[in-house]
């Protein structure tokens, strides 16, 4: 089992000075201490996640600070960039890193982030798979025939060369059918357990693994990283305390995602409705859901089975995702002890 480092639900309001200190010295920490890698996403216009708009950028600034973990996009959203530039960005952190990037492609979903490219909404899928190859066939060498500014048909390389002949390649996958594409393409599968059970979990990765041997490639070559909520103490009620608040605020930024995956609320809920104790008690009850099995949080005892779960239903990698509103020195704490599990199930 692999372990690696999510970043995605900064808060990108605040006006601090030192906003990405979590991010820095969190990716600090992972290459001092043989983490696999730093997952750094891309979200647009709002608060949650607004720190990372270009995880090209931010990438580039992990290179210059580390010198062994991975540096990845946790996710590249294809349908709003340009294939070109993104061959050309990520070449550079490649540069930069000596050779340490790694690619998570996601379509996309909310509709906001599409006044970049409103026409694309619709076919965002198809796009993603689409500009996916293009990104590998610039990434290796290869020229495109695009159409100039004089409309004249023109081959087109992208520079930096990167360091790496091929770059890894990761699908940000829930549905089943995104698993299966993913294995047909051969790429590594990058998920999450809030939105699905382990035994659901395990029949999708059921479903990769044999997608990647019926085209041609090695099932137990592919990857599966699994994108978790993470913090660590030796007192299961000092846990609980501490991230209490920070993820029910985390989940209230998401108030309509909280509503469409308690899956225990079988019933239609209007946000306008809710007085604010409803939405406190809604909340309440998704703290409790997803704590209770679908986060790693609490002793290190109670998160060693949560990890031996994981491993068990086929995950290869833990993307502890420790950036949803803990204080700083609280989350380093916790790294230090996600740290010796880490050590202990290596040795």
């Amino acid at each position: 089992m692999d372990f690696s480092l999510f970043y995605f639900s900064g808060d990108g309001s605040t006006t601090s000075s030192d906003k990405y200190r979590l991010l820095i010295e969190g990716a600090k920490f992972a290459d001092r201490h043989q983490f696999a890698a730093v997952w750094i996403p891309e979200r647009h216009f709002d608060a949650f996640g607004g720190l990372y708009p270009n995880p090209a950028v931010t990438g580039a600034a992990i290179a210059m600070i580390t010198e062994h973990i991975q540096i990845r996009s946790g996710s590249v959203v294809m349908p709003l960039q340009n294939p070109l530039r993104v061959a050309e960005e990520w070449a550079v952190v490649d540069n930069l890193s000596k050779g340490r990037v790694g690619l998570s492609f996601a379509p996309g979903w909310h509709p906001n982030d599409f006044v970049l490219f409103p026409e694309k909404y619709a076919d965002k899928k198809e796009i993603m798979w689409r500009d996916i190859q293009v990104v590998q066939q610039l990434w290796q060498g290869e020229a495109i025939a695009l159409t100039g500014g004089n409309g004249k048909s023109v081959n087109i390389s992208t520079f930096p060369r990167p360091l790496q002949p091929q770059v890894p390649i990761w699908i940000t996958s829930l549905s089943d059918e995104t698993f299966i594409d993913a294995g047909k393409i051969g790429a590594n599968i990058l998920t999450s357990p809030l939105y699905q059970s382990l035994e659901e979990i395990l029949r999708k990765i059921t479903l990769y693994r044999q997608s990647l041997a019926q085209h041609g490639h090695d099932p137990q070559k592919g990857k599966v990283a699994m994108m978790i909520h993470t913090f660590i103490g030796n007192d299961m009620n000092t846990v609980r305390r501490k991230v209490r608040q920070p993820f029910k605020n985390y989940l209230k930024t998401h108030f309509d995602l909280v509503v469409k995956s308690s899956g225990d609320l079988r019933f239609s809920i209007d946000p306008k409705t809710m007085t604010a104790q409803d939405l406190d008690d809604l909340l309440d009850f998704s703290f409790e859901t997803y704590f209770n099995g679908k986060v790693l949080m609490g002793t290190p005892t109670y998160c060693q089975t949560m990890i031996d779960n994981l491993r068990q239903a086929g995950v290869n990698e833990v993307a502890a995702l420790i950036d949803f509103g803990v204080e700083f020195d609280w989350v380093m704490e916790s790294l230090d002890l996600l740290k010796d599990m880490k050590n202990n199930i290596v040795s």
